[in-house]
């Protein structure tokens, strides 16, 4: 049976749906092939979305027209803006959500999309004619041809799961790998390594002392993801913070030999901002204690996940160590924690719209790219989604610049350095971070997703409303004393109300007093950013031609020249963002390009 569609995306995870949507709404014939079409969007690990820099993430997707922040506004059950004790550039929105709930919405919504055909089945192989990839076979003897795939498999591409000494092939939260597609994508010719990641015990809520531990409450007017959502007024639930004891400590340290990470048995490399806690007693051997939070996965479950214990040691030790935590003496384990690596190729190997250089066609978002995280497995799918979808309709491609937004920088790290270990967004990867902040991600992008059809009608509209009253607001304050008054570090904008209603004939859209008092008291640093943007703008921007042959540059180095052909950069300043590409040899490829223009 043959069948045909625009594109195809491979995998049902946040990568997926955000790049199958996008592919629908702008209007091309898509096809989601997912393993299990119930557990489309499943959170496999921290039913949360957002944190220091992923928040911002969220908010980029939301401003071009994705998803995420949407389905988390609906499903949140607890709100919190983190980092509000430093500076706006790096405040970030957080919100643990209902696990079911959001691949229920997720699930809703997609199938709300005409031109969005979900099929559960599993990819057995692409089709690749004349060095180009034309389609997929699936196991069950269907041929689906198309224009583009797709792959989002996250980590079910030969997916290897570690419960101490016992290990089991599977992908995602006990689900079967996909090891055909596997054997295929390794022998395509591309880089590839091995990635670990891994996830906590869950515990029964029933059988935990809550008197004992100090309750973490949300924020008393929680702070939407989407620019789209009005208000969330919904109660919210209370997290829980814990930490680690001496005795801990003790059953980890005698029980390390036990662990697949220290064994030998894990071959793939951990991400090293979130590590396990037998890393956490191994590398910080002085620290006294850990913090670890309680957090409930939904509001119909008594499933508590226990942030702060990934784990791959055996289910005895799993146990041991959650009964010394006084309050948890008699916990029981509902789900042990598990440690997973699986196979990810070199994402240098991916041009900036993330479609793989050596076989047009093909596209490739999420782990698979060897990130770590929802959100940033988000953002790629939706890039990947519209770059696939521009471009067979030949269209011009979607590419963020790494100082219009942290899916930019992601993005072009990535496909730049590469990684060797799961990459995780910081706000510290960011140059100009104050322009890059959570209030002004729709000023940013939205104008992005406006221009290739991908903002709705009410996006649209409350944009325009929002521009408007920034500017109105912003020309108000240079002309009055209120400009002077509003930069008093004592002062926010909140206490301008009576002045700002009066200004705007009735009150202003959410968000915008937020950007338009950052703006007035930062100015002088919002304008030496500028400024340093128009600076680098300049020769950094400038344009490498494809089919440049790097070694019959004078003076460039055949090591330089070697790793400039493997990384192919498409301008100046990416070029020089290469490991090992030294100053002299950026300077020398400037003057050669400026010669040879």
């Amino acid at each position: 049976m043959e069948l045909a569609y625009d594109i195809v995306i491979i995998g049902g995870g946040h990568a997926g749906c955000e790049a199958a949507r996008a592919c629908a709404r702008l209007g091309l014939r898509t096809a989601m092939i997912t393993m299990n079409a119930d557990l489309i969007a499943q959170m496999s690990c921290n039913p949360a979305i957002g944190g220091i820099a992923k928040g911002h993430l969220v908010r980029e997707i939301d401003a071009l027209g994705g998803v995420m922040g949407e389905v988390t506004d609906a499903v949140g059950i607890q709100f919190r803006l983190l980092n509000t004790s430093r500076g706006p550039a790096v405040w970030s929105p957080r919100a643990q959500c209902d696990k079911k709930q959001y691949r229920v919405r997720m699930k809703e919504v997609l199938e709300r999309e005409p031109n969005l055909h979900i099929k559960q089945a599993e990819v057995a192989a692409l089709i690749i004619e004349n060095g180009r990839v034309r389609g997929v076979h699936l196991i069950d003897g269907r041929k689906i041809l198309c224009g583009a795939v797709i792959i989002t498999t996250g980590t079910f591409l030969n997916g290897l799961a570690h419960i101490g000494e016992q290990r089991f092939s599977c992908g995602r939260n006990g689900e079967p790998p996909s090891q055909v597609l596997a054997e295929q994508v390794r022998n395509l010719g591309l880089g590839w390594t091995r990635l670990k990641t891994g996830t906590p015990p869950r515990l029964d809520a029933r059988t935990i002392d809550w008197a004992r531990f100090e309750p973490q409450f949300g924020d008393p007017d929680p702070v939407p993801f989407s620019f789209l959502t009005g208000k969330i007024d919904r109660p919210q639930i209370q997290c829980y913070l814990a930490r680690t004891t001496a005795e801990t400590a003790r059953i980890v340290r005698e029980s390390i030999a036990r662990s697949p990470l220290y064994s030998g048995q894990i071959e793939g490399v951990g991400p090293r901002y979130c590590p396990s806690i037998e890393d956490k007693f191994v590398k910080f051997p002085d620290k006294e204690s850990h913090q670890i939070f309680l957090e409930p996965e939904g509001l119909d479950t008594n499933e508590i996940y226990v942030n702060g214990m990934s784990t791959s040691m055996p289910i005895d030790v799993q146990a041991g160590m959650i009964a010394s935590i006084p309050g948890l003496d008699n916990a029981e384990m509902i789900r042990p924690g598990y440690a997973i690596e699986y196979d990810a190729v070199d994402a240098r190997e991916l041009d900036h719209r993330l479609e793989v250089r050596k076989l047009p066609g093909l596209f490739l978002a999420g782990q698979i790219n060897g990130t770590s995280g929802y959100e940033e497995a988000a953002g790629q799918g939706l890039i990947a989604g519209i770059n696939a979808a521009q471009t067979i309709s030949g269209k011009t491609p979607v590419i963020i610049p790494r100082n219009q937004g942290y899916i930019g920088i992601m993005i072009d790290d990535l496909i730049t350095k590469g990684t060797d270990e799961p990459y995780r967004m910081f706000t510290s990867r960011a140059e100009f971070r104050l322009h890059l902040r959570i209030d002004n991600a729709d000023d940013r992008l939205t104008p992005v997703a406006e221009e290739i059809g991908l903002a709705s009608a009410e996006r649209r509209s409350l944009f325009a409303r929002k521009r408007e009253q920034k500017a109105t607001l912003m020309q108000a304050l240079n002309g009055s004393q209120m400009g002077s008054y509003l930069r008093r570090p004592e002062v926010n904008v909140g206490k301008l109300g009576s002045w700002v209603a009066e200004v705007l004939g009735g009150p202003a859209e959410r968000g915008v007093l937020m950007t338009v008092e950052t703006e007035t008291k930062y100015a002088g640093y919002i304008d030496q950013q500028r400024r340093q943007i128009e600076r680098l703008m300049g020769s950094s921007l400038r344009i490498i031609p494809g089919d440049l042959e790097f070694s019959r540059i004078p003076g460039i180095s055949r090591e330089v020249s070697e790793r400039l052909t493997r990384v192919r950069p498409s301008t100046l300043g990416q070029a020089a963002r290469i490991p090992g590409v030294t100053p002299a040899a950026v300077a020398i490829l400037d003057i050669y390009l400026s010669v040879s223009r």
